[in-house]
């Protein structure tokens, strides 16, 4: 047998001796090196982050994303070193814009500058609508740009227009944001005028059902949760939320019962980065902020939108420094899902460039993953359990929305 052994590597061509030598080598020096592997594991699987801010950014001040941008939280290069395969363009408009009625533009005009930095450059990024297309652009070597809406106000009360942003690339939509909207309350507005979901909202659900686009439950008020999970007939997704067991009392995430629930229905709760959603001091910082540059602008009568609540926020902060996160504690949300529900159920939804300067130490920007896919390896984490955490489980979720609406009738396809 061993005599077989040694003829099979001799009859190799040099070409692929070489190969197998230098992937032996690979292996020998991951197994040898902790980090080494951790960078190996964010190259080698598919890493998806379901929430990354980078249109608004670009709405904001215009970067060149297609190589080393100085500021923000990500561009290609940072994305390549950090293993980034699948990056959710967050479609994000503001809560005001629905009583502006500006949603609907804003929307397409961000969904433009996706597929303008896709189109700039083809042999780095391809635009992905679907499960087999972001797998295709990953074995080619290209960053796969999917996008999700965050607010479903730019839908503006008409059915119809779900279709008309699926066909746009739109693969999940937050139901609402900052402010309870036509569709759904918000968990960080106290008016909450459905006790949940409106009529249309409901409506709404059914109908992205039908469309195959993921229902996302981040920041929704818990009424609506539970009435998603009620009407959905497909798993839905937390695109950027994190375990409340470590934030007791914030609705913005998400609390044990809920994340059960979730799970129970197929679903999976993708981990926020952000430090106000890992801590209960960073997250108590910043209601004490907010109340207090509240306060200021009220007495002194500026508006919350104008540079004062800037100056005043910077001034709080030199005053009061930041208690950051540390990458321990943004692993600890993942070893408590896994805990409470599996393996299956939870992902990554970093909030890159969403979340400003709050990010955990050790997680700055999209090059930092490896050091995530560390911990968890660390923790003793199988190479599938990491595998499932950073990409699998999304994938999994998606293709399973897809599939439900293309047994419903034509118009999606399963992939």
């Amino acid at each position: 047998m061993k005599s077989l052994f040694v003829c099979a590597l001799l009859c190799l061509p040099p070409m692929l001796l070489h190969a197998a030598a230098q992937a032996a080598a690979d292996s020998a020096e991951s197994a040898a090196d902790p980090a080494a592997a951790a960078v190996e594991a964010a190259r080698d699987y598919l890493l998806a982050d379901t929430h990354i801010d980078v249109p608004e950014r670009l709405e904001g001040e215009w970067a060149d994303l297609t190589r080393s941008a100085e500021g923000g939280d990500f561009d290609y290069e940072r994305a390549r070193r950090g293993g980034l395969d699948l990056p959710f363009m967050s479609i994000y408009t503001p809560s005001e814009s629905e009583a502006e009625g500006t949603s609907f533009a804003l929307a397409n005009r961000l969904i433009d500058r996706v597929e303008a930095l896709a189109g700039r450059a083809p042999d780095k990024f391809a635009l992905v609508r679907t499960p087999d297309q972001a797998l295709a652009a990953k074995r080619r070597g290209l960053i796969g740009l999917a996008m999700g809406m965050e607010n479903g106000s730019p839908l503006e009360g008409k059915l119809e227009n779900l279709a008309f942003f699926r066909d746009r690339g739109i693969s999940y939509i937050t139901l609402a944001h900052a402010l309870s909207n036509h569709i759904a309350d918000s968990s960080y507005d106290e008016k909450r005028p459905w006790n949940g979901l409106s009529p249309f909202g409901r409506e709404v659900v059914a109908e992205m059902n039908r469309q195959g686009i993921l229902v996302d439950v981040s920041h929704v008020s818990d009424a609506a949760f539970y009435q998603v999970l009620e009407l959905s007939q497909a798993p839905v997704i937390a695109s950027h939320s994190s375990a409340r067991h470590f934030t007791p009392g914030w609705e913005r995430n998400m609390s044990d019962d809920m994340i059960r629930a979730l799970a129970a229905q197929g679903g999976v709760i993708m981990i926020n980065f952000g430090s106000s959603f890992l801590t209960e001091p960073a997250w108590q910082w910043f209601e004490r902020m907010v109340a207090a540059r509240k306060a200021f602008l009220a007495e002194n009568g500026f508006d919350e939108h104008g540079s004062e609540a800037e100056d005043f926020q910077a001034e709080y902060r030199a005053m009061h420094p930041f208690p950051y996160a540390t990458l321990d504690d943004l692993v600890a949300h993942f070893v408590h899902v896994i805990d409470l529900v599996g393996v299956a159920h939870v992902g990554i939804g970093s909030d890159f460039d969403g979340v400003g300067d709050s990010l955990p130490d050790g997680m700055k920007d999209v090059s930092f993953y490896p050091n995530l896919v560390g911990k968890l390896l660390e923790k003793g984490y199988s190479a599938a359990d990491v595998e499932a955490s950073l990409g699998g489980n999304l994938m999994g979720v998606w293709r399973a929305a897809r599939e439900h609406a293309a047994a419903l009738g034509p118009g999606v396809s399963t992939g």
